[in-house]
């Protein structure tokens, strides 16, 4: 049976990516990355709920880029370039020199703020691959034991969006069975309720699990199944480490969990507390 990756790796392999292609600063490897990227996360993700991480990480990248564009053209400082078009400038006080709203649109203005866009979704795209290739649980269980009530901490804010993810998948398809319309902003405000309800409940099954198990009253651990690194460990960590060095080698970092990887299609986890 194939074993899962080491979700520490993931992380590692993931965080490198984002950082090197941070420092690269290029649109284009940017893109090609994500890209890339979104084919590991399709041939290689866990049939689980965090999987859909990625997905909705990609939206929130979407959102990004139509905010941070129209909020570098409307608001910022004016630069000088080709014009494009020109939008109703508002005064402004005279204590905030050098700062416009409105005014002359140019392709390098732009151009700049679509920039700053995109490098933001990719980095978030990314650390949502990371999210949806390495099950919270198991990142939590590797944790050394010095920084385990922290780890607690990280775990449960990054689990928030997979569990929201299937949340509102749950409730929207108990909403469609029963006749009503999950569409637009009126399905939104029907979803709203039962979603805080569903998180209220889950966050006291988490209180009710972890006291029942003393938690914080040890601070010895113990593994049934110790999780030792491999080849493939080691091999997409090194490539996605030197991509720090040389950008480019983002590629070949990619490249090496397509190929050294093994499908996680088929892996299957007992989730007592989040499921």
């Amino acid at each position: 049976m194939n074993r899962v990756l080491h979700p520490l790796a993931w992380w590692i392999w993931a965080g490198s990516l984002a950082i090197a292609i941070a420092k690269a600063s290029s649109i284009l490897l940017a893109i090609i990355t994500v890209g890339a990227v979104a084919i590991v996360v399709v041939k290689k993700s866990e049939n689980a709920p965090w999987s859909k991480s990625f997905q909705w990480s990609l939206k929130i990248g979407m959102w990004i880029i139509a905010i941070r564009t129209i909020t570098g053209v409307l608001i910022g400082v004016p630069t000088a370039g080709t014009k494009l078009f020109t939008i109703p400038q508002i005064p402004l006080p005279t204590w905030m020199p050098g700062i416009r709203i409105g005014g002359m649109v140019t392709s390098e203005r732009l151009i700049s703020t679509a920039h700053d866009g995109i490098m933001i979704a990719a980095i978030v795209a990314l650390l949502g691959a990371a999210a949806s290739l390495a099950s919270p649980h198991r990142l939590l269980r590797s944790l050394p034991v010095m920084v385990y009530e922290f780890g607690v901490a990280v775990v449960i804010a990054t689990s928030v969006l997979p569990q929201l993810v299937a949340s509102s998948a749950r409730i929207r398809q108990a909403q469609k069975l029963r006749g009503q319309d999950v569409r637009g902003l009126r399905g939104w405000r029907r979803l709203a309720l039962p979603l805080l309800e569903d998180a209220l409940a889950r966050s006291l099954d988490l209180a009710a699990a972890m006291d029942s198990r003393g938690y914080g009253f040890s601070r010895k651990r113990s593994k049934y199944r110790p999780n030792v690194w491999r080849l493939s460990e080691y091999l997409i960590c090194i490539t996605a480490l030197a991509s720090l060095r040389w950008p480019i080698l983002v590629l070949v970092a990619v490249a090496a969990a397509l190929v050294a990887v093994p499908s996680q299609k088929n892996v299957a986890e007992l989730n007592l507390v989040y499921s």
